[in-house]
């Protein structure tokens, strides 16, 4: 059979799903039987689609002469066999109950055409199964929607055993048809793509809390604002409903699907405290229209989210490596059916495979739970060096371009430039050499128009600078001692003026001049275990990069005073708390959330960056009368650029801007 072929579909079930399927079918110009068990939910599905076309109308997508078209074409019936017998394609849309819909399609098989494929759309329940019913395996898929089907672009065409090739590519090329975006599952594991996936990453959110590690609130607001989803883990499952999520993953269990439930999932299930629909869940609600649980940004800032992410890393690697789905789709599939704005597999590129495998590994030594020992496919590709973003390959191939110099090493990987301090030996300690290299290198990168973000890191792991090279000082007169200060002031104020964020990724000590140039920058990330000070007291010298100034500026004269005057070192988490850094992130995972915000930094409109640079420092060492003159300068001559209208147009079209700094 050919899709040209198909004339007739007939849609099994009214409610959630089955009248926005038949809506589809209908609007893609088909006849459509949609058939429901009683007349009131077949009523019900019609009020539904009616609402919907008309919410089209009123927009303006469609006449009110296609709407009536469309509608005339569904015929609404409770006769199973009326709705089948003249079907070239069936879609089954009841509830999730093998047994059910085994009996269904028994039926079906008896009353639909042989030539009919007869599609379920199952979340998660075996399709071999469902197909066992029937005397027609061969014709038998699944073809899972997303709520709302009308809405949601995404469908999973699922295999089973016995489906054959023909039926998998008519059912893909109909989805098109509908408007849809395909990805083939091909072998019917539970959950399919999406909802294994899903249930890793919900039940790993779930797990957080449980082991006391973090709130629901503040893993909600990690994983919704440090990685940009729609909704937390736990705020979806009140959405959607806890008991949903619930009996999907003891159902996927059931079929061999190797998790530990969340126990607070079933207490909440036990006690029928199912989310939004209940008016308590993981949150309590008021029962409000439209309500959502209220998830402050800030709540998230201690959590990271990649240890939360790692098993649904595992278990998309776990799908590539035998051959369920390809990286491509097991990504489309994440992006579509969660509209998150990454799949996870270029998330895993991003936060690096390697810390993936560290994080998975970790979880196995601390629970001692062997769902999480890190699937043979990431193993090896960090043995083969394939590490994502930052080696050059990862699930995806990258544009990553190397410069060596003597003493620092520029790696470009897209939007970002990572400027690495290269004397490990020396804790990457500076020299002359390295002054005279970092000043060529904010040159070249100041004019590169592909970089938007650069990074300043040093090699290694114990040290980003650890100072002036001490070394050379032996021997030297005040002259020179001028000129280098001199030298390295000019440096630093050239890389504080570069038209382009830079951030500092303090991985260990900061002292000194390293410290110096650590505050050139704009943002400053520290690893929880860096120490960061101004010692120089200690030898019986002051500062000499500008510390004394830009210390003040940042935390005040009295802290200044004292961090220079005493010369000890002060932790991280300090330095965060008097605003010498902006964040303090986890060791493990410090390179790959450095990333993480540096790529989502790169995302925001450079013209725009550039100016908000420009007009803070300025502003702040003028008088507020003319410091609010050059902000509206500034504020008014963005409009003149491409990105300034494309900003506009994404916030009122409610899509996601891409900015090219024009």
């Amino acid at each position: 059979m050919k899709i040209e072929d198909v004339k007739v579909i007939a849609v099994l079930g009214a409610g959630t799903m089955g009248h926005g399927i038949a809506q589809l079918a209908a609007m893609a110009g088909y006849k459509v039987y949609m058939r429901d068990i009683a007349q009131e939910f077949l009523d019900r599905g019609m009020d539904r689609i009616r609402w919907s076309l008309g919410k089209l109308v009123s927009k303006g997508r469609i006449s009110k002469e296609e709407a009536d078209r469309v509608l005339e074409r569904i015929t609404p019936t409770i006769d199973l066999k009326e709705a089948v017998e003249k079907a070239d394609f069936v879609i089954e849309a009841i509830p999730e109950k093998i047994e059910l819909k085994k009996q269904v399609f028994s039926e079906v098989d008896q009353y639909a055409p042989r030539h009919a494929i007869l599609a379920t759309n199952t979340s998660s329940l075996p399709i071999t199964e469902i197909a066992s019913a029937t005397g027609r395996p061969e014709k038998v898929v699944g073809m899972h929607f997303f709520n709302p089907p009308q809405i949601m672009r995404l469908v999973e065409i699922i295999r089973g055993e016995k489906t054959s090739d023909e039926t998998v590519r008519l059912t893909a090329e109909l989805a098109r048809r509908f408007g849809k975006e395909v990805v083939l599952v091909n072998k019917d594991v539970p959950g399919f793509i999406v909802n294994r996936i899903l249930a890793r990453l919900m039940n790993e959110a779930c797990l957080t809390v449980e082991r006391g590690e973090a709130t629901v609130v503040e893993v909600d607001s990690a994983i919704k604002y440090k990685v940009g989803t729609p909704m937390g883990m736990m705020e979806l499952a009140d959405f959607s409903g806890v008991d949903v999520f619930y009996l999907v993953m003891k159902a996927m269990q059931a079929r061999g699907f190797k998790i530990r439930v969340c126990r607070m999932f079933e207490e909440l299930y036990e006690k029928g405290w199912y989310g939004i629909k209940a008016g308590r869940g993981f949150y309590q609600y008021k029962g409000e229209k439209y309500e959502r649980a209220k998830i402050p940004k800030e709540a998230g800032e201690k959590v990271n989210p990649i240890p939360i992410f790692a098993p649904a890393i595992n278990e998309a690697a776990w799908l590539v490596r035998t051959g369920v789905a390809t990286v491509e789709d097991i990504d489309k599939a994440i992006e579509l059916g969660l509209n998150f704005p990454k799949g996870v597999l270029k998330l895993a590129d991003e936060w690096g495979i390697d810390t993936i495998v560290s994080v998975l590994r970790e979880k196995v030594k601390k629970y001692g739970d062997e769902v999480y020992e890190p699937d043979p496919l990431l193993v090896e590709m960090v043995e083969k060096g394939r590490l994502g973003m930052k080696s050059g390959e990862g699930f995806y191939k990258y544009e990553l371009e190397e410069t060596v110099y003597e003493t620092i090493k520029v790696r470009k990987e897209g939007p970002l430039a990572w400027v690495i301090l290269n004397r490990p030996d020396k804790l990457n300690a500076v020299n002359l050499k390295m002054i005279s290299e970092l000043d060529e290198v904010i040159d070249k990168l100041s004019e590169d128009e592909r970089v938007r973000v650069v990074i300043l890191m040093g090699a290694g792991e114990r040290a980003f600078s650890a100072g002036a090279d001490i070394s050379t000082f032996k021997d030297v007169t005040p002259l020179q001692m001028f000129k280098f200060s001199r030298m390295f002031q000019s440096v630093l104020s050239k890389l504080e003026d570069m038209p382009k964020p830079v951030i500092a990724a303090i991985n260990g000590y900061a002292l000194g001049g390293g410290l110096e140039l650590a505050m050139a920058c704009d943002l400053r990330y520290a690893s929880e275990k860096a120490l960061l000070g101004q010692p120089e007291i200690k030898l019986g010298i002051i500062p000499g990069a500008g510390g004394t100034q830009r210390l003040t500026r940042l935390v005040g004269p009295g802290k200044a005073k004292e961090l220079i005057m005493f010369g000890n070192h002060i932790t991280a988490a300090e330095a965060e708390k008097i605003g010498l850094v902006n964040k303090v992130l986890p060791s493990a995972t410090f390179e790959a959330e450095v990333r993480r915000l540096a790529s989502e930094l790169a995302e925001r409109p450079p013209i725009a960056l550039m100016l908000a640079k420009y007009v803070i420092k300025y502003g702040y060492e003028a008088p507020l009368g003319p410091a609010l003159n050059l902000e509206a300068s500034k504020f008014g001559m963005l409009f003149s650029t491409e990105d300034a209208r494309e900003g506009v147009d994404a916030f009122l079209r409610k899509r996601k801007a891409r900015f090219k700094g024009r």
